[in-house]
């Protein structure tokens, strides 16, 4: 199961964050810290999941935006970094070249475009064209 979904820049500022488990509002700004904290300093030559706490955490570096989920320490590492690339390629895909400002500016749709592709902590849809495609058509109803 997914714990959470992180996205921060390399300033350790946090740009998107969703939590699946119930966390308290300081335990977010820790655990924020400090996984931002542990995969900044890692070398690209390493695999991109590291064990903390109780679970694991996948990320994936994309320009200057960390992705990060964290998972349970029993679920599998390949299968979550490629829910990160298949997130990355729907905001590329939407947002036409996504940069960091599409993030900040149009965070509610971020988050639309999240909640189809994972809900309550679990995949929910794995078609990059089934997902786009009801994002054009939340966009129709929108405009």
């Amino acid at each position: 199961m997914i714990r959470f979904l992180l996205l921060q820049n390399r300033a350790g500022k946090t740009r998107l964050a969703k939590y699946y488990v119930p966390v308290s509002d300081s335990e977010k700004r820790k655990l924020e810290y400090d996984v931002h904290r542990l995969i900044v300093v890692r070398d690209p030559k390493h695999t991109n999941f590291v064990e903390f706490k109780t679970y694991k955490v996948v990320y994936r570096r994309y320009a200057g935006l960390f992705f990060s989920i964290g998972v349970d320490a029993s679920d599998n590492e390949l299968v979550t970094l490629e829910t990160v690339h298949l997130f990355v390629e729907i905001l590329d895909h939407f947002f036409s070249n996504v940069c960091e400002l599409d993030l900040v500016f149009n965070f509610h749709k971020v988050y639309l475009i999240l909640d189809e592709l994972i809900m309550a902590g679990e995949m929910e849809e794995t078609s990059k064209k089934v997902i786009l495609e009801r994002l054009a058509e939340l966009e129709k109803i929108d405009t």
